[in-house]
């Protein structure tokens, strides 16, 4: 069976010997394909080989880890830019050694003022459609700025230059980003700004050829050369330059048009009133260990939910990749998800019960709705007092849940520094949903396709509130100054692959290319986070390399059972690194499923 053919797998009926992978594997994974980096000095693990190349430019210059991950976090909107964009989204958890203090940076932005579900409800039939109407103010220059006004060293034009140079004199296309662009040619077509530059010539750029976007370096050049003329007036000043060239000057006035022309909602007022916000993140104890996560405003919250479940559900008792542990696994995931569904939203907006959800007290109880010989096909309901979900269903499919691939997004970039300084980042935010607006080689963020035009949602479109991203940066702090930092791309499959990751590392002692590596599990009963918020009640998702008796068992207890191949680009692509306080080494993993890659010295 080829791996197209295994795509194809029929939902809705049992699994079969047939339909399994020609090769059975053992429940232990496998050895890992590529080494686990290890250093004495600094490391970083991005998404994509040039953005890792980036960030280790800037620290073997003298930079910090705040200085490195922005260079990394800008590169990634170059190399790139079908899944990340410049003008994006950019969330970040930074910690300060000195101190041992997290910060996190939120890094999306709000909806227009005009943007209301009322709007939604006339205009667009109650859909959030693609195009410029899903844009919200973009978020990830004032992120990257502030992250290096509070805690980076460096002026912006040096962090920009890997980026600029990348951008102005092009990087070597790569198969991932090739094939992208070939499963969404037709939605680059839809818009000429955008096929002038994915188009080349009118068709897609091959694997092997320079990919060049002279717009873009314009841009990131503008906002440095802005920056430059300011810093006379010391460091702060050129930042705050470049934040104005962004917000209030030329871009911006080029935002504002392009949307003017069209209909659209974005005005020069929201873009010059924006900034992002410095949160305390959430935090939760596991034994020595303290995880932290973004706010509501994301599901960082729901990957600490699923660890406090796996917690209570006892995990630790399973062998690897069995049938009882992927069972469970799943189930908590249902559960935890259930709960995002009902709850997750901008606090600012909508209130979350956090302590509550996150409580172990909480996750004791919920773990009682787990069948251990039955699946739930829909989702359990949620716990709490608050919004009912209703009934949320739909036919189970193929195409809902990945087929599609808009919803594979994102990259992460884990930088630490040779002061013990972390940086976790998770930048986004694709080109193929809405148009480069002409003469940027910008996508103004279309994050606004994870809000909900339901005004009873917690995740509701509305102005001034930000859409619930999946984007999701984690770091982890043990009693002894331990670091870890991980993330990873692929909308509602990265709590998934995150939370695998962990429990390899931490529950089953896996080295972390090993824990990266192993095969994974990825439910879909959930609503998904994009428009137009799909699901596809029971169907779960197994890698090559999970035994064929355990497929036909997770089948026997009510699971709709499909394969992915070995290591499959759908299942996420965590990147994780760490490092040890007693001696200050480094070591760090890169998922082989994506273009990533660790540099470490």
């Amino acid at each position: 069976m080829t791996h197209e053919c295994q795509a194809g797998l029929e939902w809705g009926r049992a699994v079969t010997k047939s339909d399994l992978p020609s090769t059975g594997m053992a429940t232990q994974p496998m050895e890992s394909w590529r080494p686990t980096i290890r250093g004495s000095r600094h490391i970083v693990s991005a998404g994509h080989y040039l953005a890792a190349a980036a960030a280790f430019r800037i620290l073997e210059s003298g930079g910090n880890a705040v200085d490195a991950g922005v260079a990394a976090a800008i590169s990634s909107g170059v190399v790139q830019s079908d899944q990340v964009n410049c003008a994006g989204v950019s969330p970040m958890l930074i910690y300060i050694a000195a101190t041992r203090r997290v910060i996190c940076i939120d890094g999306v932005g709000v909806w227009p003022r005009a943007a209301t579900c009322d709007y939604f409800a006339s205009q667009h039939a109650g859909k959030i459609p693609e195009g410029i109407f899903r844009t919200v103010i973009p978020a990830a220059p004032a992120a990257w700025i502030a992250a290096l006004r509070h805690f980076g060293t460096l002026p912006f034009g040096t962090v920009v230059a890997p980026a600029i140079e990348l951008a102005r004199s092009g990087f070597i296309m790569y198969e991932p980003m090739a094939s992208r662009l070939r499963a969404f040619e037709n939605k680059y077509r839809q818009w000429e700004s955008s096929a002038q530059i994915y188009l080349p010539n009118g068709s897609v750029p091959k694997v092997g050829h320079r990919f060049i976007q002279s717009d873009l370096a314009r841009s990131l050049q503008y906002m440095a050369d802005e920056e430059r003329a300011a810093m006379r007036r010391g460091r702060h000043a050129g930042l705050d330059a470049a934040f104005a060239a962004f917000y209030r000057g030329d871009i911006a006035a080029a935002f504002v048009r392009y949307h003017a022309q069209h209909g659209g909602l974005l005005t020069a007022a929201d873009l010059a009133e924006y900034d992002v916000s410095l949160e305390d993140p959430v935090r939760a104890e596991f034994g020595d260990r303290t995880l932290y996560a973004c706010g509501p405003w994301s599901q960082g919250p729901v990957l600490i939910q699923a660890l406090r479940l796996a917690e209570a559900a006892g995990l630790s008792d399973l062998p690897h990749n069995s049938v009882e542990y992927l069972h469970r696994l799943v189930e908590i995931v249902k559960l935890a998800f259930a709960d995002r569904e009902a709850h997750y939203g901008d606090p600012r907006h909508s209130f979350v019960p956090l302590e509550q959800l996150l409580s172990q007290s909480y996750a004791v109880d919920r773990v009682l709705m787990i069948d251990p010989e039955r699946a739930w096909h829909y989702l359990p309901p949620p716990g709490l007092s608050g919004r009912a979900l209703g009934q949320v269903s739909g036919q189970p499919s193929l195409n809902a849940p990945d087929a599609a691939g808009a919803t594979l997004d994102t990259t992460y970039v884990a930088v630490v520094d040779r002061f013990g300084n972390g940086f976790s980042c998770s930048p986004s935010d694709q080109s193929i949903d809405t148009p480069v607006i002409p003469g940027t080689g910008l996508c103004p963020s279309s994050r606004g396709s994870q809000s909900w035009v339901d005004p009873t949602h917690p995740a509701a479109v509305g102005p001034g509130r930000r859409p619930r991203l999946t984007p999701n940066p984690a770091l982890m702090l043990d009693a002894t100054g331990n670091l870890t930092l991980f993330g990873s791309p692929g909308g509602d499959v990265q709590v998934q692959a995150m939370l695998q990751v962990h429990l390899n590392r931490h529950l089953f002692g896996m080295e972390p290319q090993q824990a990266v590596e192993a095969s994974r599990v990825t439910s879909y009963s959930f609503p998904d986070s994009f428009e137009p918020h799909a699901s596809s009640p029971g169907v779960v998702k197994l890698e090559e390399g999970i035994e064929r008796s355990v497929a036909e068992q997770l089948s026997a207890r009510g699971h709709l059972v499909g394969w992915w191949p070995e290591r499959a680009y759908p299942a996420g692509g965590v990147n994780w690194v760490e490092r040890r306080a007693e001696d200050g080494s480094v070591l760090g993993a890169a998922d082989p499923r994506r273009a990533s890659y660790v540099i470490g010295w």
